[in-house]
């Protein structure tokens, strides 16, 4: 049967800048023995980094630490109130970028190592050199973890170890392929160890022995297969975070591929819709899913007759300026998918003046519009791209007609849905005072 030991390194004097790390671990005790005797080959170092910290010279004069975590953030994740969970300039997500003000000197912070992959490599060689031994090294912090309360150690820099061991192929005890198990050896290590170092013993450093089949000959990429990128992190935001991306990130799209739109993912932004605002506890919206081709071609066809139709009955308008107008509608005949919004005024009020009633009519449109916001957002969420144009408006006859609509249903324009074919250059930031009023 395979077993392990975790035993904790006893007697390592406090660490100042500047001091040679391997050399203070040579002061304390593994296992009964000096480290420079106990220390055996195939052994795995787990060295907690405020102490690797400590010995780089990571202390600094912070009397607001919060100025300290913004100078070491790259991207905020989630926020809520003054707690932070940012990506560091080390390419961790955690909490307060690893700025750490316990024990330390009062006025001062602890950053994390500059690079603690290289931390790992260096204090490997010097251990080698010291001792003799060959042994991996991981230098270790404490992480809290999406889904679950409490904290526990993970590896922040890895040398001579493999952090991630791939199961799949494998089988397992009744013949089942693995297709998705991808063990984090490195993280299950830094657990295991910190039960032997502990938060507050004035135990910084442990040896996990038993498993030296984990031991690399070469000192290997580090943690970075570890950290999990941007693209492929389901939750690489915070909830209010994530919609506020959404939203500022949401582009009107011109370009689309042709790769098929999931009607589930426009079901759940319909979904999203029709929370919006509404007058008089009315729910005034409709969305027509075009997702039979011959359907929206011939509705595409029609509208298409009907705009030259009506163009062409304009005083003034040349033929040249209709194609142009016209071409405005390629994106609904280029998109993989279409969707027609319709108002519904169902349950509005009666009023005998036309001021009055234009105003109960405008409360309908707005909430029309607040729907359209929430789908169009929703969709961005999904990675889908949107185009909304008013083409529907102006033939609404012709739309109720081809989709067999209800009289009472009025088309709101139209929503053009697929996968962006073009990167959208950068938007400038646009702050709120200028559309800001304050009295």
């Amino acid at each position: 049967m395979s077993t392990f030991r975790a035993l904790g390194v006893e007697g390592i004097p406090e660490v100042a800048a500047g001091d040679d790390l391997a050399e203070l671990l040579l002061a304390g005790s593994v296992d009964g023995l000096p480290v420079a005797e106990g220390l055996r080959d195939g052994d795995i170092l787990l060295v907690t980094s405020k102490i690797v910290s400590k010995a780089e010279g990571r202390i600094v004069l912070a009397d607001d630490r919060e100025a300290a975590i913004d100078a070491e953030t790259v991207r905020v994740v989630a926020r809520r109130g003054r707690t932070r969970i940012v990506e560091n300039r080390q390419g961790l997500v955690m909490a307060a970028a690893g700025v750490d003000a316990s024990n330390t000197p009062s006025g001062t912070v602890l950053l994390l190592p500059e690079d603690p992959d290289a931390s790992a490599r260096g204090l490997r060689k010097r251990l080698r050199e010291l001792t003799g031994a060959r042994i991996a090294v991981l230098v270790t912090d404490t992480f809290g973890r999406p889904w679950r309360n409490g904290l526990t150690d993970v590896a922040i820099g890895a040398a001579g170890l493999d952090v991630l061991e791939d199961h799949r192929g494998r089988t397992d005890s009744h013949g089942n392929e693995l297709a998705l198990t991808v063990t984090a050896v490195a993280d299950e290590l830094a657990a295991a160890a910190d039960l032997v170092k502990g938060k507050a013993t004035g135990r910084p450093v442990a040896v996990v022995r038993g498993l030296g089949h984990l031991v690399t000959e070469e000192d290997g990429p580090g943690v970075r297969p570890l950290i999990r990128n941007a693209a492929e992190d389901m939750f690489r935001l915070g909830t209010s975070e994530a919609i506020r991306e959404a939203v500022t990130g949401r582009r009107t799209v011109r370009r689309f591929t042709d790769e098929p739109v999931d009607g589930g993912a426009v079901r759940r932004a319909v979904a999203a819709a029709v929370t919006a605002p509404a007058p008089h506890h009315t729910t005034p919206w409709r969305f027509v899913l075009l997702e039979d081709p011959d359907t929206r071609l011939r509705l595409l066809d029609a509208m298409l007759a009907a705009w030259n139709r009506d163009l062409s009955a304009l005083d003034g308008w040349s033929a040249e300026r209709i194609a142009t107008r016209v071409r405005r509608g390629d994106v609904l005949r280029d998109a993989p998918y279409l969707v027609v919004p319709c108002l519904v005024t169902e349950g509005a009020h009666d009023y005998p003046d036309a001021a009055r009633a234009a105003a109960e009519r405008e409360m309908f449109v707005v909430a029309m519009g607040a729907a359209v916001q929430n789908l169009l957002v929703t969709l961005a969420g999904e990675g889908l791209g949107t185009a909304w144009v008013s083409s529907t408006m102006f033939c609404r006859d012709t739309v109720r007609e081809v989709l067999a609509l209800p009289a009472g249903w009025d088309p709101m324009g139209a929503v053009a849905v697929g996968r962006p074919a073009d990167v959208p250059p950068p938007r400038p930031e646009r702050g709120a005072e200028t559309f800001i009023a304050v009295r």
